[in-house]
């Protein structure tokens, strides 16, 4: 079993940055892909980034992509969004995924087993 607890959220004004941390527990973790995902009021949970399992391939949503870096870790089981130049539309919660065991990125929500409880990001003037 894998439990991700997301950290790092906030209210901030457009322009500014946020780092979102994603810590594991589990043994699967380094091998396993991983994934942020959001959900803004009213909407869909939308994929954002995924990483592999060894960091060598990401992919990024268009909405973020050139603003956002997903990172990870291993030797301390934590995946990273770093999420420069954010914007109102970015106001969302934001909610860390992980696949089992399975190595390769997706951007399938439907491909990730263990999610976090999620944090919420604010975007304002």
């Amino acid at each position: 079993q894998v439990q991700l607890v997301e950290s790092g959220g906030g209210m901030v004004q457009p322009g500014d940055s946020l780092r979102l941390s994603c810590a594991a527990s589990g043994s699967t973790f380094s091998g396993s892909a991983m994934g942020w995902f959001r959900q803004a009021p009213g909407k869909e949970r939308e994929f954002v980034a995924t990483i592999s399992w060894n960091g060598g391939s990401t992919t990024y949503a268009n909405s973020v992509k050139g603003r956002f870096t997903i990172s990870r870790v291993n030797a301390k089981n934590t995946v990273y969004l770093q999420m420069n130049s954010l914007k109102p539309e970015d106001t969302a919660v934001y909610y860390c995924a992980g696949r089992n065991g399975y190595y390769l990125a997706s951007s399938s929500l439907n491909d990730y087993k263990y999610w976090g409880q999620g944090t919420q990001v604010t975007v304002s003037p």
